[in-house]
This record gives structure tokens, C-alpha cells and sequence, in this order.
């Protein structure tokens, strides 16, 4: 069985990436076909592992869920040997037991979002991944662990609702996910952030931080950004330690993923890959290089 060297990603707000204890630590520039990232990438090892975080608005928050360079994002980290991300952002609860505080390790999607850009390939090259189970398992096992060792208050599973924005929801939207459609969560950033994972192999982990009832409790007044944040950065701490102990605990090195989001790309391109354009295979680059020079051999 061949073993992989671990490069441990992370898309999350600015105060996941400053962790203490990251050796060799740099802001690195990226470039991509898909134009600049949302900011540069810090990178380092931390508990001998590598490790890439990427501030999914910018440092200043200069993005909005709408305009986020996500094909750029994942880009950058598949560009970086970027092999596993844990993906860290707010949320809303759906759910009376989903409490503000809490993580949520997500495990399913409804994507509701209409104005991204979601695949790499919308050019001379067609290809079609399965996202029927749209997280990583094997990655989210070792979040799961982490939490349970460190007394963090977590839900092993979630649905997450994923709406454009960058409005909140109205009431009846509201009510529309969490009783009709049986969502746990919702939240502005996963998507297409899996979707574009899954196409770059790149096993992929979501973990939630819910910050609020969005607007569907009625003991619970709209919500309102303040509260959000206030939430986020008492759960930064926590956060910081559940990928802490995530390092710990995920090991150098790591066969192929059981669930095949390493091998996504196999037999997903249908395009006949003689007749796919140069400049085409170029612009995929990285994305897709591992089949295109599989075919060359």
C-alpha cells in the first residue's frame, strides 16, 4: 500500500492560523489560473507535521461569501501539496439541541447558492465527480477524536444548508430548511468549497461552529453580527486546540483514503483527453495533471 505524505490545510477565519507553536512559519504568495486566492497562505510545520492556513475572506475580512476566489482557494492548497483540509466556519442551528457554542462535524450538504463559479472544469474538458458523500470520513473520525479527548462540546454529524447571501435568512426561509428540509445547520462558505475539494482529490473536513439560532427560534431574537462574533472568538480557543491535537493525531504519513476522495478524478473524466486542448490541460494544471500524465505514459 503506498503512503502519503501529509500536508494538513486549513480555510478558516484569522483566528484559527494564529497558533502558537508553528515552526518555520511564512506568508507565502500564490498564483493561480483562476487568478490570486483570498490572501497569501501561512505556512509551517506544527507538531512535525506540515501545515498551509488560508484565511477564507483575507485577512481583514475583505471577501464576501459571493465574491470568495474558491476555485483560486483550492487551487492554491493543491498547489502547496495540500492533501488533507479541514474546513473551520461559522454557522446557524437549525436544531433546539445544535447550541450556539458548539462544533458540528458536518456530513452532508444542500447547496443552495446560484452566483460561484463550482467547478475547474468549465472549459474543453468535462468531467463529473461523485459528491454523494461530500466530506471525508477517515478525516473527519480523527476530528472527532480530537474533540472527544479534549472535552469539546461537538455533534458528530450535520446536515449543512448552504444559502448565497450575504443577507441572512428571512423567517420563512428559515423555518423552510429546518422543517421541511431537515437541515441542522446553515452556513454561507462550504460550497462550492467540497465540490471544488472533491475535484482536486483532496480529502475534506467541515467542522461548524454554530453561533447563533439564525432567526427561525422564537425565544431567540435575528441574528445580528455582533453576537457572531463574539461566539467565534470564544470558540477561536478551542478551535486552535482541536487542530492542535488534529496534528497530533493524523500521523506523517497516510495510505490512500478509504473513500476514494484521493482518487476522485479516476473515471470522471469523459472527455476524450487526445482531443482536450493544451491550453485547457494547462489551465487544470495541478487539478487534473495526475490523469493527464497517466495517459501520456
Amino acid at each position: 500500500m503506498v503512503e502519503h505524505k501529509i500536508v494538513l490545510g486549513v480555510i478558516g477565519g484569522s483566528g484559527i492560523y494564529a497558533i502558537d507553536g508553528v515552526e518555520n512559519g511564512k506568508w507565502v504568495k500564490v498564483t493561480t489560473p483562476y487568478g490570486d486566492p483570498s490572501d497569501e497562505i501561512f505556512t509551517g510545520k506544527l507538531n512535525g507535521l506540515h501545515v498551509a492556513f488560508l484565511p477564507r475572506h483575507g485577512r481583514g475580512h475583505l471577501y464576501s461569501p459571493s465574491t470568495l476566489p474558491y476555485r483560486a482557494n483550492i487551487y492554491a492548497m493543491k498547489s502547496l501539496g495540500v492533501t488533507d483540509i479541514l474546513s473551520i466556519s461559522a454557522c446557524g442551528s437549525l436544531r433546539q439541541d445544535y447550541k450556539p457554542g458548539e462544533f458540528v462535524i458536518v456530513d452532508q450538504f444542500i447547496d443552495r447558492t446560484f452566483a460561484r463559479k463550482k467547478t475547474f472544469f468549465d472549459g474543453a474538458c468535462v468531467a463529473h465527480v461523485s459528491v454523494a458523500h461530500p466530506v471525508c470520513g477517515r478525516l473527519g473520525e480523527i476530528v472527532r477524536k480530537a474533540m472527544a479527548e479534549l472535552n469539546i462540546s461537538y455533534q458528530k454529524k450535520g446536515t449543512y444548508m448552504t444559502m448565497e447571501g450575504p443577507q441572512f435568512s428571512t423567517q420563512a426561509e428559515s423555518l423552510l430548511y429546518k422543517d421541511n428540509w431537515g437541515c441542522d445547520v446553515i452556513g454561507m462558505t462550504n460550497m462550492p468549497e467540497a465540490k471544488l475539494a472533491r475535484e482536486a482529490e483532496i480529502c475534506y473536513a467541515s467542522i461548524a461552529m454554530v453561533t447563533d439560532f439564525d432567526c427561525w427560534h422564537p425565544d431567540h431574537e435575528n441574528v445580528e453580527v455582533n453576537d457572531i462574533i463574539k461566539t467565534l472568538m470564544a470558540n477561536a480557543v478551542a478551535g486552535k486546540d482541536m487542530f492542535k491535537k488534529v496534528t497530533e493525531m493524523a500521523g506523517l504519513c497516510r495510505p490512500n483514503c478509504s473513500q476514494g476522495c484521493d482518487t476522485a478524478l479516476q473515471y470522471a473524466i469523459i472527455s476524450d483527453l487526445e482531443m482536450v486542448p493544451a491550453a485547457e490541460k494547462q489551465r487544470l494544471g495541478i487539478i487534473a495533471e495526475r490523469i493527464f500524465n497517466k495517459e501520456l505514459k
